[in-house]
């Protein structure tokens, strides 16, 4: 790829000086951050240079981006200096053997829209076999830039360029003692150029992968020595005009894109629609969608079935919750192991806390825990104040005999009774046990389960579980989960009989997901809608 036919980082072509054919004057530009070569003589004002970053990158923390070089990070040929800015090559460099290479401390965050750093050739060496551009982490640093996949470089003795191979391309023209050679990272378009001493080269690599890439120089002859800038002083090329153009290109593209604004409103409604029958409401919908003239197409039986299942969920009655659902929507729990697994695991937790229909009372279970082994005898029980039945027994001619044996028959029976219960969910502990086995081996592991089930049972331990690190579980707000994942399968399934499957809470979420994953432009979008 020649100069002369190149595209700018936006897009636009390139005349035969190398510049873009942008709506701007390159020879008129005025502003904060004018074109001035970066020397090694330049005082580094840290202040002055920190403004300059977060002028660059205003939605990136500075202390994620690139300041220096790694003293880590680098082949033994490499040695630092200058604030780990200035980079010397002290090897023999009799091949490519001897070649070594370093990387920045920082990858390039993917907030920066744009990316640039710039390299300072302070000597080409003996034969200036020199590499500068970007490589993904792991990247071998015996090797120049370029050489190796994941690896982008443009080499100054022959002026070509090198993705991910050992045999370059032509690019551009060649650099040595004195030239300022550019690096730029399109990080919206996922390309990479280059300028020479303020003059754009073009793209030099497209379709860049989306791991993160770090600025790498390499060098391979004696006598080679570079200086960077990765921003602190003012650079040779005035990159923020570029960043206002791709801020530019940005915005035109949104402004531009076809949107029928007769129908936002109809898009709201049936949004708000969604919503409450997503979450049963249903009177409340059918009300709405009067009133809005939207069409009313939903099975008002399944949304109250849904609405009940809903209820028994959260008022702790997971037991029956689950019944009814297998009974209305058959195949929705065996279609959703995971969610069956959750259920009962929170039915587990409702046991515990005397929720569940069977009503066992944690307080009894923990004295039963307590008190209770196999070896004793059935009368070798203990009251609540430990005393043993063998202490409670009382003379027959004892004027109390009826009231006693009353009290002791009454205390027996509430014993028995909390045994059997706690029999009971020990019964269901072992099966809770078993299916967690059985999803593992037909799923593998789940760190989710393993975690939930690890939770549930750790609350068995406590005498108080309220108060124990996993007694958080015992709150009834933990119920609204389970319940959503429940109503959600139920919607999604086919016999769940919605018409009307997105909810304006999935529409939320899957916003707030996609913001990051497009976190280069993402917070400079948000600011400008």
């Amino acid at each position: 790829m020649t100069s002369s036919s190149s595209q700018s980082p936006i897009g636009g072509q390139m005349d035969q000086s190398g510049d873009s054919n942008r709506s701007y004057d390159p020879n008129t530009r005025s502003n904060s951050m004018s074109p001035i070569p970066a020397t090694s003589s330049t005082p580094l004002n840290v202040s002055e240079g920190l403004s300059r970053l977060q002028q660059l990158y205003p939605y990136v923390d500075e202390s994620e981006l690139p300041k220096s070089w790694s003293a880590k990070d680098k082949a033994n040929f490499i040695t630092l200096s200058e604030n780990n800015l200035k980079v010397h090559y002290k090897g023999v460099g009799k091949g490519h053997k001897d070649a070594a290479a370093v990387r920045a401390t920082h990858s390039i965050p993917s907030g920066c829209l744009l990316y640039y750093y710039e390299i300072k050739i302070i000597s080409k060496g003996r034969d200036g076999y020199m590499g500068i551009g970007l490589a993904a982490q792991g990247v071998n640093m015996q090797r120049l830039p370029g050489w190796d996949k994941q690896s982008y470089g443009y080499h100054g003795d022959d002026g070509h360029s090198f993705n991910s191979s050992g045999t370059g391309q032509p690019y551009g023209p060649t650099f040595t003692t004195g030239d300022i050679i550019g690096c730029g990272y399109n990080l919206i378009l996922g390309n990479c150029f280059y300028t020479k001493n303020g003059l754009n080269l073009g793209v030099a690599f497209s379709d860049l992968p989306n791991v993160p890439l770090y600025p790498t120089v390499g060098l391979q002859t004696p006598g080679e020595e570079v200086e960077a800038n990765f921003g602190m002083q003012p650079f040779c090329y005035d990159i923020e005009e570029d960043i206002i153009a791709l801020k530019k290109h940005l915005t035109e593209s949104i402004v531009e894109f076809p949107v029928k604004y007769t129908e936002w409103q109809t898009t709201i409604h049936r949004l708000v629609q969604s919503w409450l029958i997503h979450n049963g409401y249903c009177s409340t919908a059918e009300v709405f969608s009067k009133t809005t003239k939207l069409d009313f197409k939903e099975n008002v039986q399944h949304i109250k079935q849904r609405l009940k299942i809903q209820q028994l969920v959260l008022n702790g009655h997971i037991g029956e919750a689950i019944s009814l659902t297998n009974k209305l929507y058959p195949n929705v729990l065996k279609d959703n192991p995971n969610l069956l697994f959750a259920l009962k695991c929170r039915q587990f937790v409702e046991w515990i806390s005397g929720n569940e229909s069977d009503k066992a009372p944690i307080g009894a279970a923990a004295a039963m825990t307590a008190s209770y082994s196999p070896n004793n005898s059935t009368n070798g029980v203990n009251d609540c104040n430990g005393n043993s039945s063998e202490q409670m027994e009382v003379d027959v001619n004892d004027n109390n005999t009826n009231d006693t044996n009353n009290t002791y028959s009454e205390e027996q029976s509430v014993s028995e009774e909390t045994e059997a219960k706690f029999t009971r969910l020990l019964a269901f502990g072992k099966e809770l046990n078993a299916l967690s086995q059985q999803l593992k081996r037909q799923f593998g592991t789940n760190e989710f389960n393993r975690q939930l089930l690890q939770d549930t049972f750790s609350l068995l331990a406590y005498s108080d579980p309220w108060s124990s690190p996993v007694g958080w579980h015992l709150n009834p707000s933990e119920r609204e989960g389970v319940c959503q994942q429940l109503n959600n399968a139920i919607v999604m399934s086919d016999s769940g009989g919605a018409t009307h499957r997105v909810a304006l809470e999935t529409i939320i979420k899957h916003t707030k997901a996609l913001l990051p994953k497009n976190g280069q432009c993402g917070a400079w979008l948000v600011d400008k809608i």
